[in-house]
């Protein structure tokens, strides 16, 4: 900043410091109009920090307070609910503006996978292009395309005249059975940091907020609104929160959310541990902490716990945030004024930083180009796709008239969607009305982007046959007939709920009943995380496709006929049985609705395949497992630490096929004497596209979070030095190659500020 912005800009603030000092304790007059001309924190060229200081010292007590309170963006009809004036209909969320001294309104929009619309809205559906489900996008490994993905979704939101994204979802798979897993990034830290990170990171490039979602332990939608999630500081430290911090890392969202759920005995949204402890002291974050909709349940202890916006009233029991109650919380000193400060200053420093102040939205711009963000959802939905097992190389299918039978799952009509707040509405409507819930989370929606048109397409309409899948004994009979018959079974899950990892609706054995009448059998999953296969042996392949997106029936019928190798990788361990999880049985499923319970998780960091690695357990499939219409060879694993501390794993890959493909080669490290919570950890991958016979070199350098134990004494990461071993391979249990390597001991303070 040149010296004379420096004059100029102290100046200014020290004259509005006092002129507020006086405001705050006497009656506030009508404040006075500020000209555009005499706007100094409409600088672009000062700090956002600046920016917010300068705007922040010329806003009366009644502004500061608008702030920090967020209405439903839409009817609730349950409540007699109106939203106020101002709001984007169908919308999540709204924060009036200031107009006297230019602060933009905030529209807030759900968000994960695109731009989603309030099932009680009196409009018409908004209709936009949504991505697959987020575990989905974590099965792609490729953080380049989750942030493209992202960039897309935040086109798509600041073209329907919105400036914040619900987005960010993060929450460790923990609990397999959580009905809002395939919003997420999987059970692994570093990878559901790193992709998640990268979507927000696309998200914000357009000068709009996301969100990061939920802070923190939001393991289970049974009892939400009222389970204590306990856990060990260092092992929540070294799983849950470090997922949170590597993408914050990578992508500073303007907005964390904090989740229904209670921390250690305390509302998140009360956590004075996650808020202003870890959040805020340890991880010098800049930006505000939203509440869920529905997360709030105080005023003084929410605020000075480090809440800084309730974001979505109605759906709290009180407006805790409005201004009588916030009113009375500063009159008898429980809210200081420095707080109500701090609570603005976070939410204007999230808006310059991010560019909403000096790229307002527009309202209700439509020029969305849908063919190109088409190409974007269809290229992550195929590098999604999770090629599970392949008997005899049944796949790649060959384009020609070969007689393929198509079965079950609505394949006629669309592609799956997930349920709840995430749920977006895609161009032409939901094909197949009807199904499931009909109040939220529902209804089931589906994508009209036909699976079997697809089909259809590559191998001609009079060879491919299409049933239901409502009897066994005609979907056999067709099957019989036929050369492959491909099975499209679906288990919808979403928020609000939780679910059995089983296929409902007797789906098991209408693919009993195929796989009998033909081994070509291929099975097609569409589902929100791991299922059970008690048909796994009788069947020729199975892909995984998750909730593919709204260009998903494109992309199933491109890795069906090996238009592209088939790329995914598991993001999660899929279990054989209930047996083998850290809780059997699902904690809170039996309890009166409301009932406060607590859930111990007594698996500390050993999430997912950590857990089955300390068990010595084999899963279905193990994290990270995905096969290719190729094969791959690893050799010259090598691992060397830096005189900077820094840990460099390098190695190389050969594809040894016909055919090109995309490698994944996955790291993973652990120490030789053990002590940390699992034998290994995930180090670090690339995801690399060779032609047939090409080979690549690789180097990952180690995150030292990702080598170290946290100290919660010393509030530090602790390397303890000694002997560690490399592993290199295609999955967590596939790992061919090793190496050993000595580290150097180290420590690294856990604030940022250190």
């Amino acid at each position: 900043m040149h010296d004379r912005k420096i004059r100029a800009f102290m100046s200014t603030l020290m004259l509005a410091t006092a002129l507020a000092a006086g405001a705050v304790h006497a009656a506030e007059p009508a404040p006075p109009t500020v000209a555009l001309s005499d706007r100094p924190w409409m600088d672009a060229s000062l700090a956002p920090e600046a920016r917010a200081e300068l705007l922040l010292r010329q806003m009366s007590v009644a502004e500061k307070k608008t702030l920090v309170f967020g209405y439903f963006g839409s009817p609730f009809k349950e409540r007699n609910y109106t939203p106020p004036a101002g709001i984007r209909m169908g919308s999540a969320g709204f924060v009036p503006g200031i107009d006297r001294l230019g602060i933009p309104p905030q529209w807030l929009t759900d968000a994960g996978l695109g731009v989603a619309t309030q099932r009680d809205s009196t409009e018409p559906m908004r209709e936009r292009t949504s991505l697959p489900a987020g575990i989905a996008t974590a099965a792609t490994w490729n953080p380049a395309l989750a942030r493209q993905g992202g960039v897309m979704i935040g086109r798509e939101a600041r073209l329907s005249g919105f400036n914040v994204m619900l987005a960010g979802s993060l929450n460790l798979v923990r609990e397999p059975r959580n009905g809002r897993n395939f919003e997420y990034g999987g059970e692994d830290p570093l990878l559901a940091g790193v992709i998640v990170g990268a979507q927000i990171a696309g998200i914000q490039s357009n000068n709009i907020i996301s969100t990061i979602k939920h802070f923190a332990l939001n393991a289970q939608e049974t009892g939400r609104f009222v389970l204590s999630a306990n856990i060990d500081e260092a092992a929540s430290r070294m799983s849950d929160l470090l997922a949170f911090e590597i993408a914050m890392d990578r992508s500073d969202p303007g907005s964390v959310m904090c989740a229904y759920n209670r921390y250690e005995g305390h509302y998140a949204c009360e956590s004075d541990f996650l808020l202003n402890q870890v959040l805020k002291r340890d991880w010098g974050y800049k930006g505000y902490v939203m509440s869920d909709w529905g997360a709030v349940h105080s005023t003084a202890k929410a605020a000075n716990a480090g809440l800084d916006q309730e974001s979505g009233y109605v759906f709290d029991k009180e407006p805790y945030f409005g201004p009588e109650l916030l009113g009375a919380a500063l009159a008898d000193g429980s809210v200081p004024m420095e707080r109500l400060d701090d609570m603005n200053r976070r939410i204007l420093h999230a808006l310059f930083a991010n560019g909403v102040f000096d790229h307002p939205v527009n309202v209700e711009d439509h020029r969305i180009d849908y063919a190109a963000h088409a190409a974007i959802t269809r290229a992550d939905a195929e590098e999604g796709i999770v090629l599970l097992r392949n008997k005899d190389g049944l796949l790649p299918l060959d384009a020609g008239a070969r007689r393929i039978a198509i079965i079950g799952g609505h394949a006629d009509k669309g592609v799956m969607a997930g349920g709840g707040s995430s749920t977006v509405f895609g161009p032409g409507g939901n094909p197949v009305p009807g199904l499931g819930p009909q109040h939220f989370p529902g209804p089931v929606v589906f994508h009209a982007n036909p699976p079997l048109d697809a089909i259809r397409a590559r191998n001609g309409s009079a060879a491919v046959r299409f049933d239901p899948g409502s009897d066994p004994a005609a979907a056999a009979a067709l099957a019989a007939d036929s050369d492959i018959a491909i099975i499209f079974a679906n288990q919808w899950t979403g928020e609000a709920m939780d679910f059995p990892l089983t296929l409902p609706d007797g789906q098991d054995a209408v693919i009993e009943a195929v796989a009998k009448a033909n081994p070509r059998t291929i099975v097609v999953l569409q589902t929100g995380g791991p299922v059970f296969m008690p048909w796994l042996d009788r069947v020729g392949a199975v892909m995984e496709a998750w909730y593919p997106g709204t260009a998903g029936g494109e992309a199933i019928a491109r890795v069906l006929f090996g238009e592209v190798d088939a790329s995914g990788r598991l993001p999660v361990t899929f279990p054989k049985s209930l047996d083998q999880l850290p809780r059997p049985k699902l904690d809170g499923e039996d309890l009166p609705q409301d009932t406060p319970f607590d859930v111990d998780y007594h698996e500390g960091a050993a999430i997912g395949y950590k857990w089955f690695d300390k068990k010595g357990l084999t899963p279905l499939f193990p994290f990270g497992h995905g096969l290719s219409y190729t094969s791959f060879a690893y050799k010259d694993l090598t691992a060397v630490q830096g005189d900077d501390g820094t840990l460099t794993l390098s190695g190389t890959v050969t594809n040894t096929g016909q055919r090109a493909g995309k490698a994944v080669p996955q790291l993973y490290v652990g120490p030789r004497d053990g002590g940390w919570e699992a034998p290994k950890r995930l180090a670090g991958w690339q995801k690399l596209d060779l032609a047939p016979g090409a080979s690549a070199r690789f180097s990952v350098p180690v995150d030292p979070r990702l080598l170290a134990m946290y100290d919660t004494a010393g509030r530090q990461w602790v390397v303890t030095p000694g002997r560690y071993r490399v592993w290199l391979g295609a999955s967590a249990t596939d790992l061919p190659l090793t190496a050993d390597v000595v580290l150097k001991g180290a420590s690294l303070p856990a604030s940022k500020a250190q």
